[in-house]
């Protein structure tokens, strides 16, 4: 079993969630609750994965606050 990490965001005009998975290319997808967005990321890398190993254009490292005066 592969774990992907995703990063996922809320848009306010819309509500919904969209993650996408770092360097993953095509690997985005949302959704209106964060279990939809996971189920339809995992259907989606599922989805990916048949078609062939792909590789990764990045190694997702982490998430850092900035902050600024």
């Amino acid at each position: 079993m592969n774990v992907y990490s995703a990063v996922i965001e809320r848009f306010p005009q819309t509500g919904l969630f969209v993650g996408f998975v770092p360097g993953f290319p095509g690997a985005h997808s949302q959704g209106e609750t964060l279990n939809e967005v996971n189920h339809n990321l995992r259907a989606l890398i599922t989805m990916l994965l048949a078609d062939d190993e792909p590789v990764l254009e990045s190694e997702f490292v982490g998430i850092q606050n900035v902050a600024v005066a």
